[in-house]
């Protein structure tokens, strides 16, 4: 029974020989299929099946449903790992649906799990109906080629989905056969979720007209699929810039066909961690900002993002960070840490000249009572070859982005700025012939 998910796990290599295979137990009749059926041909593969089960705590029977898992466990010499996540709480904190939270907290489990390198892949569930909801959803919410693509069988070579070709209707029959008992989730006849609205009223309407509809849509994303993998190989991701909040991309990269643009940018989010709410809107205001709108104009965008127009960039930035209000901190050597925005490190070297990413300064030259704070009004800065400039024109002139001009760090004697942090200094502490202190300052930024 279910050849053709053997024959899934063989085509797509699923498994090595000794893997630790976790499966993500819900209890309801997918999952517990999937652990049945994963346990009874664990020697066929020649690995271990472990059972995890996430409770999201939203339901007065998630207790049961983590206990009757455990209990099967138990019966079945099934190693099992149990977890609780508090969805709710994510939800409102992050203004997500109870959805994406469950989804967000559940996926966070898995991630660690492989940290920790307790298992080698997670299996789920998912079957073909339910590729067939995610392909139609996806193209509901204004997807491209990717979206409409559905799940990968494989991912990131560790999510791993054996029924993701088996119909609803043989992994019943399955169950029925094999005698595996389950629990139901009441939610899941409530039509308030999108996908739940998707899987009771209007696929099963569609069927009534076109009974071969989930497998069209299947192939549809099957299609898809390998157009978006062709397409893909066609893009350049050399030029981007990363780190882990924020993606620089080169307005010259949007002299290319739409189609290229918007994957890149779909790199960019992914990079981020971040694509499960970014549409096709989102691309393509993304590309408006690139191509007419003027430097410094900035674009809101889900999951706490902004796109800014800086100069010859886009920069995509994930959250807005906290910003310090009338706070000082003593210049020292060593590391000062200013919170929420990074930290400088300054120690003592015999070079006279500045290495890559640091600052060369005179240390006699700074004034007693300097302090490092944020920028303020009034600020000027003396340039190198003489002359005074308020520190706003300073930025400007040195392409500092507006965005994080108020969150640079510089060195002040009152109004007067000796230090930018990681751009530059004033030519009234720079290093001469009859330098003898000589500091390198490095600034080392989380934005």
């Amino acid at each position: 029974m279910l050849d053709n998910a053997l024959e899934v796990i063989q085509k797509y290599k699923m498994f090595n020989s000794g893997d630790i295979v976790g499966v993500a137990v819900s209890g309801g009749s997918d999952s517990m299929a999937l652990l049945h059926f994963l346990n009874s041909n664990r020697e066929k593969f020649d690995i271990e099946v472990i059972a995890i089960h996430v409770n999201h705590n939203t339901r007065e029977n998630d207790y049961r449903d983590q206990e009757f898992v455990a209990s099967y466990c138990r019966e079945h010499g099934i190693r099992f790992y149990k977890f609780k996540i508090e969805a709710l709480a994510i939800a409102k904190k992050k203004g997500q649906t109870i959805e994406e939270a469950c989804r967000e907290g559940r996926y966070g489990v898995f991630e660690s799990l492989k940290t920790r390198q307790i298992i080698d892949k997670l299996a789920i569930a998912h079957h073909q109906a339910d590729q067939a909801e995610t392909i139609l959803m996806h193209i509901l919410r204004g997807t491209g080629l990717n979206g409409a693509g559905g799940m990968n069988f494989v991912r990131d070579n560790y999510y791993v989905r054996p029924f993701l070709s088996t119909s609803k209707f043989d992994v019943m029959q399955y169950v029925y056969e094999n005698q595996i008992p389950y629990v139901e989730d009441e939610t899941n006849h409530t039509n308030i979720f999108a996908r739940n609205l998707l899987r009771n009223k209007i696929l099963p309407e569609l069927r009534l007209v076109w009974p071969n509809v989930d497998q069209a849509l299947v192939d549809f994303g099957a299609i898809c699929r390998e157009d978006d993998n062709y397409i893909n190989s066609m893009v350049d991701l050399g030029g981007l810039i990363v780190n882990e909040n924020m993606v620089k991309i080169p307005l010259t990269y949007f002299v290319y066909p739409k189609p290229i643009i918007s994957r890149m940018l779909y790199a960019a989010f992914d990079k981020l961690g971040v694509n499960s709410d970014i549409e096709r809107k989102h691309i393509q205001l993304i590309i408006a900002l690139a191509k007419t709108a003027p430097n410094g104009a900035k674009l809101d965008l889900p999951k706490e993002c902004r796109a800014f127009k800086e100069y010859e960039y886009i920069t995509i930035v994930r959250s807005k960070p906290k910003m310090v209000v009338d706070t000082q901190w003593q210049f020292k050597k060593g590391v000062t840490k200013i919170a929420d925005f990074g930290k400088i490190k300054i120690k003592s070297t015999k070079e006279r000249t500045p290495q890559l990413g640091m600052l060369l300064v005179d240390l006699d030259k700074i004034p007693e009572g300097a302090v490092w704070r944020m920028r303020k009004e009034g600020d000027v800065i003396q340039k190198f070859g003489g002359g005074t400039k308020t520190l706003k024109a300073y930025l400007v002139d040195k392409k500092v982005p507006q965005r994080i001009r108020d969150m640079t760090p510089v060195l002040a004697f009152g109004n007067d700025i000796l230090i930018v942090a990681g751009v530059d200094i004033s030519s009234k502490v720079k290093v001469d012939q009859n330098s003898k202190n000589i500091a390198l300052v490095q600034y080392i930024s989380e934005n």
